[in-house]
């Protein structure tokens, strides 16, 4: 079971890295960005900022803040780390699950599919230009995604917790 469930990590990890790479580098025939990385995330449920520090540093400092605002980290997954005791490569990617159940509750109390995609997840990468990103779905998409209705101040106080947390770890 542990190896299916490496198996299957692993692979998430190269689709995402695969998939930021490719939607976040759309260029046209002068090879400037045609679209922002908001945008063409929105289309599949991402809010992605780009980070200005390493995907190490940028970790170490969502969990700090993720701790300090009295959410619990439940994992934290270093894909490359995994990627290399596999003998394979991978550009740095990781992955930290957090939460709090005074807000994912109440969100489960609305639609409990939405369990599905809890505890909150946040992806940090390196894409082929050394550059790193933040990237977590949009608690919008969540809503769409798990046909949850009555729940708009939930949604919304998730969206802005992600938000702050998001911003402050990004920040210079």
């Amino acid at each position: 079971m542990i190896k299916i469930v490496s198996i299957a990590a692993l692979a998430l990890a190269v689709s995402s890295c695969a998939s930021v790479d490719t939607f976040l580098n759309k260029t046209d025939a002068t090879g400037s960005i045609t679209e922002t990385t908001q945008s063409i995330n929105a289309e599949k449920g991402l809010v992605t900022l780009q980070s200005n520090h390493s995907v190490q540093d940028t970790a170490d400092k969502l969990v700090s803040i993720i701790e300090s605002k009295g959410m619990t980290v439940f994992a934290r997954v270093d894909h490359q780390k995994n990627a290399q005791s596999a003998g394979l490569s991978l550009r740095p990617t990781q992955v930290i699950m957090f939460g709090n159940p005074k807000a994912g509750t109440p969100l489960m109390n609305c639609e409990q599919t939405v369990a599905i995609d809890l505890p909150q997840k946040i992806l940090i990468s390196e894409d082929a230009d050394k550059r790193v990103w933040l990237s977590y779905n949009n608690p919008e998409y969540l809503k769409t995604r798990h046909n949850i209705k009555g729940c708009d101040t939930v949604i919304d106080n998730i969206s802005k917790a992600l938000n702050a947390v998001s911003t402050a770890v990004v920040a210079k």
